[in-house]
């Protein structure tokens, strides 16, 4: 009876030894099959990528309401040239709650730059990098950034083509052609990076940089619906692969991975959006040495911001 006992209890050992071992074997595959698929996306794009690797300094955290907050810029820079942020938004992933969020910051607001005084918020990218300009939003807006991300004009255009080698379905409100170095027609369409990328940019209509702006958000949240109808998480390692070498930022490929999963895994139903100066707290003022620029309520738009960020 006892040799029985013994007997058994010995097999069902076995057994969790058994189903222990394949698990560690499965989740060895997939972390294997994972880093394969990240470096074949980063080898992929190497050639076609020319942005400068130099990692900024950047001393950001998770912001008070427990978001963790990615300053989004796009630049115009070529080499070592220093740039104005030509696109500035703060993107908030919030692990608890599960959302997504965009907030674009209109680049001609007038605000104090710590240490240079009053100048469009732009203009901090190019007096001290990534770290300047989340110094400049914490002051004037307390709000905390943990990340920054840079992509230029040319790595868009190859991160687009490569995730999306069909296009981006995409309703164009009106013909666009003046300085986006293409010619788009109204009506729904798909567009590649370079038509894309034109899109988002052009300004030289009655509405300006504001329509900028309405559309590059509009194109974010259609990036986002239209990549959950066709990636798989499965797929995911390697397009962090394929972005990377068009990025300069302090996140690395776990980070990405993590804050990307949950937003094909999960049912994220929108992303919420916003931009800065809201309305009725602006108006429009021309100052010596900077041209014409956006004098803002401060108060009212801060509130704004954390109210958006705290739902």
């Amino acid at each position: 009876m006892r040799s029985d006992r013994y007997e058994q209890k010995k097999q069902k050992k076995k057994k969790w030894k058994s189903i222990v071992l394949i698990l560690f074997l499965i989740c060895f595959g997939l972390i294997g099959y994972s880093y394969f698929q990240y470096k074949q996306g980063v080898s992929q794009s190497l050639k076609k990528a020319n942005i400068e690797t130099k990692e900024f300094e950047f001393n950001g955290d998770k912001d008070q309401y427990g978001g963790t907050n990615i300053l989004l810029l796009g630049s115009d820079a070529r080499g070592n040239e220093k740039s104005r942020a030509d696109t500035i938004m703060i993107a908030q992933y919030h692990p608890d709650k599960g959302t997504y969020k965009v907030m674009s910051i209109m680049r001609d607001i007038y605000v104090n730059i710590p240490g240079y005084g009053k100048h469009k918020i732009n203009a901090a990218l190019a007096l001290g990098g990534p770290e300047l300009l989340r110094k400049t939003i914490k002051e004037n807006f307390d709000i905390d950034i943990k990340y920054y991300s840079i992509v230029d004009f040319n790595g868009f255009v190859h991160l687009i083509d490569e995730a999306f080698p069909k296009g981006v379905e995409i309703e164009v409100e009106k013909a666009m052609s003046a300085y986006i170095g293409v010619t788009l027609q109204p009506g729904l369409q798909r567009l590649d990076g370079e038509h894309l990328l034109g899109y988002v940019r052009f300004r030289h209509d009655a509405v300006g940089d504001f329509g900028r702006v309405e559309r590059q958000q509009k194109v974010i949240k259609e990036i986002g619906s239209q990549f959950k109808s066709i990636q798989t998480i499965t797929k995911l390692p390697k397009l962090v692969g394929v972005i990377t070498p068009f990025v300069n930022t302090n996140m690395d490929a776990t980070d990405i991975l993590y804050i990307g999963k949950d937003f094909i895994s999960k049912d994220i139903q929108d992303i919420g959006t916003l931009r800065i100066p809201v309305d009725g707290s602006y108006s429009n003022q021309r100052v010596s040495g900077s041209g014409s620029v956006l004098a803002i309520d401060l108060e009212k738009n801060k509130q704004a911001i954390h109210e958006f960020l705290a739902k």
